[in-house]
């Protein structure tokens, strides 16, 4: 199978890039009977980045695996500001890390003295612990998979939580709804059930001045800073037209 006709097929299964795709996957195959295979599968609706076993991520490529969320180019934006709020040799902290990507993307930018991530998905934090061989990730719900030596010295708590209200899920891509695991989508209600459970137990968690930031919807982050300022993490929403990204921040008291 050659490049035109892999486009050709890329486009009638309603793939925006074709081209860009067919160049990964055609680069990808090791021989014509894997690159049809390839095809075959992207043709099925699986996520063009399981196929090829990375993603890129904020200048990265990150390994991302079968089960895995796939990090979106618009959460570069989450690392852009944690990079600008930083102090120097910050502990931080990926909550819900997925792939492990946004720290991955932080400690390229701006080493920490410490990383710390940790997700719930045994998946993820297999996947995780290969993007972040010199972290600490843990595997658990939340703050109860850290370590209690972490507990008040958190100065970037960086946490792209699932924000899609449960009713929206069904409306998602079906390689996203199909092929990533639904408690990285579903965020409940009104896509902050665990935005909620995040800003309740930060305080607890970051140092004095440190901060809490959430990846959210422009729609939802007027509710989310309310729920921030609640936690006692007085908020500010930054936004990026270009990423079409929002970002909501809670920063403790020094």
């Amino acid at each position: 199978m050659d490049t035109p006709t892999v486009v050709s097929r890329l486009r009638a299964a309603g793939c925006v890039f074709a081209e860009d795709e067919a160049d990964l996957l055609v680069a990808a195959a090791t021989s014509p009977a894997e690159l049809d295979a390839l095809v075959e599968r992207r043709v099925a609706g699986l996520p063009l980045e399981h196929l090829l076993g990375w993603a890129e991520f904020h200048g990265l490529r990150v390994t991302v695996r079968p089960g895995v969320f796939v990090p979106r180019h618009r959460t570069g934006f989450l690392v852009d500001v944690a990079v600008s709020l930083a102090p120097p040799e910050p502990v931080v902290l990926d909550l819900c890390c997925g792939s492990g990507a946004l720290g991955a993307a932080f400690a390229a930018t701006l080493p920490p003295r410490e990383l710390h991530a940790a997700d719930v998905e045994a998946a993820a934090v297999e996947c995780a612990r290969l993007n972040l061989p010199d972290a600490f990730v843990h595997q658990g719900d939340l703050y109860s998979a850290l370590p209690a030596s972490l507990r008040g010295r958190v100065s970037v708590l960086l946490a792209n939580v699932p924000y899609v209200p449960s009713e929206a899920v069904a409306t998602m891509p079906p390689e996203a709804r199909l092929h990533e695991p639904l408690v990285a989508l579903d965020g409940g209600a009104d896509g902050l059930d665990l935005a909620r459970r995040v800003a309740a137990g930060a305080p607890d968690w970051l140092a004095p001045g440190g901060t809490l930031l959430i990846e959210s919807s422009e729609r939802q982050a007027p509710v989310l800073a309310e729920i921030l300022a609640a936690a006692g993490l007085p908020p500010r929403v930054h936004s990026c037209d270009e990423l079409g990204a929002t970002v909501v921040t809670g920063t403790a008291k020094p």
